[in-house]
């Protein structure tokens, strides 16, 4: 740098600013890329910079310099349109993270599958997917179509539904955008006009049913952890088993669970874990 170049000195002391510790305790600058990332996300993956400026409050000098230091490190990447998408080395991220959320979870599955006797499961929103992140196995020998590991479209799942109801409207609209409403079943709901008058009822209702929207004969009931994680618990069988008596007895023991979960995790935070 140039001592005596105004431009620089004004980027110099731009980047001082964002990397300034904040009141809390923590730093600005990582503060801010995190924000930047998480905004990419609600807006569906890809953004421009002007959208980040108008979303995030911050100045654009401020976005490009932190935005430019994400792509230096893979994290985000600059497309043909000039606009910047989420890069591959999130994955290895989310990846490792879900990981360990399902490990931290499955005590509490299991307890799940002892109440209710069928297969329980975690699921996480990631970008505009869901992904199993965790499954205890019921006490009955069944294919499932769910494993850890799998991403499935929101619009054929409880999870989905349960997570999506839990959104700001437009947030849940940029989801849609993304999603294929493909048909897997004659129960597959394949509009968006028809998912947000499903999703009226999940909120109603305070829990979301699959019934046989992904796999035929598989019936699943599922309710969002009430916190910042983008979580949902879920428990599925096969129709026959998974009568409305069984629902009645399992919604309110998805939400104890869903409860603990982020009473666990708010202790966490507390704990500084």
């Amino acid at each position: 740098m140039r001592k005596n170049d105004p431009d620089s000195r004004v980027g110099a002391a731009a980047d001082v600013a964002a990397a300034a510790p904040a009141r809390s305790g923590t730093v600005q600058s990582v503060e801010r890329a995190v924000d930047l990332l998480e905004a990419m996300a609600d807006a569906g993956g890809t953004v421009s910079l002007s959208h980040l400026a108008a979303t995030s409050g911050l100045p654009l000098p401020t976005i490009h310099r932190l935005v430019r230091t994400l792509a230096g490190r893979g994290y985000v990447r600059q497309q043909s349109s000039r606009e910047y998408a989420l890069g591959p080395r999130l994955v290895r991220l989310g990846d490792t993270a879900g990981r360990l959320v399902g490990m931290w979870a499955r005590p509490r599955l299991a307890g799940l599958v002892d109440d209710l006797g069928e297969s329980a499961n975690l699921a996480l929103l990631e970008g505009n997917q869901v992904v199993y992140v965790a499954q205890e196995p019921g006490r009955h020998s069944m294919r499932m179509f769910t494993e850890v590991g799998r991403r499935v479209s929101p619009h054929c799942t409880a999870v989905g539904k349960a997570l999506l109801s839990r959104m700001p409207v437009e947030r849940a609209r940029e989801v849609l955008r993304h999603t294929d409403f493909v048909r897997h079943t004659d129960n597959t709901i394949t509009s968006p006009e028809e998912y947000f008058a499903e999703l009226d009822k999940v909120r109603a209702a305070g829990y979301a049913v699959d019934e046989g929207e992904q796999e035929l004969g598989v019936r699943c009931v599922a309710v969002a952890l009430d916190g910042p994680l983008p979580a949902a618990v879920s428990i599925s069988g096969p129709t026959t088993r998974m009568t409305d008596a069984l629902l009645d007895s399992a919604v309110p023991k998805l939400r104890s669970v869903a409860d603990a979960l982020v009473t666990e995790l708010a202790r966490q935070d507390a704990a500084g874990v």
